[in-house]
């Protein structure tokens, strides 16, 4: 998602630089892909970082030896 939206990005700009004549609105309305597959990206990678820490969390709970009862 995020490459076809820096692809369409380019190809959006390009003409611009080279004085040839805009590309039509559909052009533009992909570079937002880009936009929308970073926020794709990071969500997976925060989703990811949360799935770690709980898995660490658990493991070590699991490994810590419970303290004496003091009765």
């Amino acid at each position: 998602m995020f490459l076809v939206g820096a692809l369409a990005t380019l190809a959006t700009v390009t003409p611009l630089f080279l004085g040839t004549t805009p590309l039509p609105w559909g052009f533009y309305w992909l570079c937002m892909l880009m936009g929308a597959g970073f926020l794709v990206a990071a969500s997976g990678v925060v989703r990811s970082a949360v799935v770690q820490r709980r898995q660490a969390v658990a493991a070590a709970e699991g490994s810590v030896p419970s303290a004496p009862s003091a009765t």
